[in-house]
């Protein structure tokens, strides 16, 4: 959950200019609790309940991305969105992980895999950078000069 007034104000505004283009909707799942130190077991077992959460919350015939560490650029992030609506894609998905990643089982689910860097990001500014990005394709597949 975003606390953080900065966040807020960020992914508002990107949800502002999204409705423009398309229906927005943000779900937040709680992750599992885990002691300090878990063992991979205990991660594992997480990982597969937060995946069965995510599929519960799942659209039927929705197309999957799951925020993982295959790069690609914003250029093939429009024209991926952009064939995907021509081939009929109705409901777009893009997953963000908990703190230990994403259930392998979603992964393979996914149908594109996506990352913003091989760095780390806090999952705050991860949900910004998203929206700013799925704002961007959609700018850069109506032609506009916000991205240069």
């Amino acid at each position: 959950k975003l606390k953080e007034k900065f966040y807020l104000d960020a992914v508002a505004e990107y949800v502002k200019r999204l409705n423009r283009f398309c229906k927005l909707e943000i779900i937040e799942l709680p992750e599992e609790r885990l002691p300090e130190d878990p063992s991979p077991a205990q991660i594992e077992a997480a990982l597969s309940k937060e995946a069965d959460a995510v599929r519960a919350k799942l659209p039927n015939g929705c197309l999957v991305i799951a925020m993982c560490v295959e790069e690609r650029s914003s250029e093939e992030l429009a024209r991926y969105l952009a064939d995907s609506a021509a081939q009929g894609a109705s409901h777009i998905v893009f997953l963000i992980g908990s703190s230990f990643g994403m259930h392998e089982s979603l992964k393979r689910q996914a149908a594109l895999r996506l990352s913003m860097s091989p760095m780390t990001f806090p999952h705050h500014l991860l949900r910004v950078m998203l929206l700013e990005q799925i704002y961007r394709a959609y700018q850069i597949n109506a032609g506009s000069r916000y991205h240069k």
